[in-house]
């Protein structure tokens, strides 16, 4: 099964993560990737990348976050065991999402990996993940081979920096001039 780092793994859409352990009674740290973050339990049971099955017995929020909760895990007692599944991610079966998009929504899923256009429709690079470190959405993009050794670029997933997201064509278009131009790399005065 090849897992693209974010979205699908075949037919799987990844909902969370596992971090780090938390105390000593086998609770672990889980961020949500679903659009009701604490609705993430709904999805039990869950599948880890290698097919096994994982069900979220209990879920309170991390206070101060939206999106991460602290998680007690069936058959996770220990310390030790909450540790073996740091970076551990979660999927559902597509299937099972059961969700009714309206015509301008889509799945991250379902972009990852999508080419990259300029607004002259030159490809620029690949999407390769979506962040969210606290102040909205960000698109990570790796550059095209044709650009060069250069460093991913995130940029604000909004409409003034991606006007277009077309799912079937598998393809973004983001409004960013020079989004790999040698002038990254000079110095600012």
């Amino acid at each position: 099964m090849a897992d693209n780092g974010q979205g699908r793994v075949q037919d799987r859409v990844l909902v969370g993560e596992f971090g780090r352990a938390h105390g000593v009674r086998g609770e672990v740290r889980l961020k949500s990737h679903t659009g009701d973050p604490a609705g993430i339990i709904a999805y039990n049971p869950l599948e880890a990348q290698d097919g096994a099955r994982v069900v979220l017995a209990t879920l309170r929020p991390v206070s101060g976050t939206h999106d991460m909760f602290v998680v007690r895990v069936e058959g996770v007692a220990t310390r030790e065991a909450a540790e073996a599944l740091t970076r551990v991610r979660l999927y559902v079966p597509r299937e099972r999402l059961q969700v009714e998009l309206e015509e301008d929504e889509f799945l991250q899923a379902d972009v990852i990996g999508a080419r990259v256009e300029d607004e002259a429709g030159n490809v620029v690079g690949r999407l390769v993940a979506f962040h969210d470190f606290g102040g909205g959405d960000v698109v990570e993009i790796a550059p095209a081979p044709s650009i060069g050794r250069r460093p991913n670029a995130l940029l604000p997933f909004t409409k003034a920096f991606v006007p277009v997201v077309d799912v079937a064509g598998g393809r973004i278009v983001v409004a960013s001039e020079g989004l790999f131009s040698d002038d990254d790399d000079a110095p600012r005065e």
